[in-house]
């Protein structure tokens, strides 16, 4: 199968209350040293006899998402294709997370797969977040994709609204990482060798001082008791600059932090000379 990165979190209400944040319109397909990327069509294959599924999962660049993408590439059963991710139209930036699009972009080439952009508008109401995204599916299933996965953990009501977007699609809704302890799972994520900054820090939940900071055993010692570890909440989101299928890591400065919408936001940049 083939698994996309996680969608926003809940739809376009939410991307909204995040404010604007975009990626441009390019749909580079990039690939590991030695792999051929879309040399055949999409669409299950067969392989030691054993149909795999091919994925697309929705929403990096999270740590929940790229969590959710590495277990499904650990899973014989899929292939994980193509990344799925919001950005809004005239930013440069994904939606929800502030990242930059050439972060994104980085992301793709060190996980060697094909990204689908949704772009939405600012201020995007739920009708134009679903028209955006039917059209994104379509696209999916013409390129051959059997099922998108999201790294979603346990909110109910946000599972139901995707489970409702996907119905009567024929493509297969994916939870890698639903129903895992957030407590075990955030220390697994740094044990693991997962490297994340807090982009994105919603301030009456957490710490605004937490914005920019690195995702580790520190930082989850910091977060007040009423905040959940992994973030599920939306209490922040975070950008993955390196992770086991990284083929390298992604180096990064610090830019400034904003205030806005009622958010604070850690503004990340390529490293200067940083291919």
């Amino acid at each position: 199968m083939r698994v996309g990165s996680r969608t926003t979190r809940t739809a376009c209400a939410r991307t909204a209350s995040r404010g604007s944040r975009h990626v441009h319109h390019g749909q580079p397909v990039h690939q590991k040293p030695g792999q051929v990327v879309l040399s055949v069509p999409f669409g299950a294959r067969l392989l030691a006899g054993k149909q795999v599924i091919e994925v697309v999962p929705a929403a990096l660049p999270g740590k929940d998402s790229a969590v959710a993408l590495h277990r499904l590439q650990q899973d014989p059963k899929y292939e994980v294709v193509g990344l799925l991710t919001t950005l809004t139209e005239g930013y440069g930036r994904i939606s929800m997370h502030g990242v930059r699009e050439e972060l994104l972009h980085a992301q793709a080439s060190a996980l060697g797969l094909r990204l689908y952009p949704v772009w939405i508008p600012p201020a995007c109401v739920n009708t134009v977040y679903q028209e955006r995204m039917a059209s994104a599916i379509e696209q999916l299933k013409t390129d051959g994709a059997e099922a998108i996965a999201h790294g979603d953990l346990y909110l109910e009501d946000v599972r139901a609204y995707r489970e409702q977007m996907l119905d009567g699609s024929g493509l297969e809704l994916l939870f890698p990482i639903w129903g895992e302890d957030t407590s075990k799972l955030s220390r697994w994520v740094i044990a693991n060798g997962f490297r994340a900054t807090l982009t994105c820090v919603d301030p009456k939940q957490v710490s605004r001082d937490l914005a920019g900071r690195e995702y580790d055993a520190s930082l989850l010692d910091d977060l007040p008791d009423t905040a959940d570890p992994c973030g599920e909440r939306g209490e922040f989101h975070t950008f993955v600059r390196d992770a086991p299928n990284f083929t390298a890591p992604i180096a990064i400065d610090h830019g400034e932090i904003v205030h806005r919408d009622g958010f604070v936001f850690a503004d990340l940049l390529p490293a200067t000379g940083a291919v």
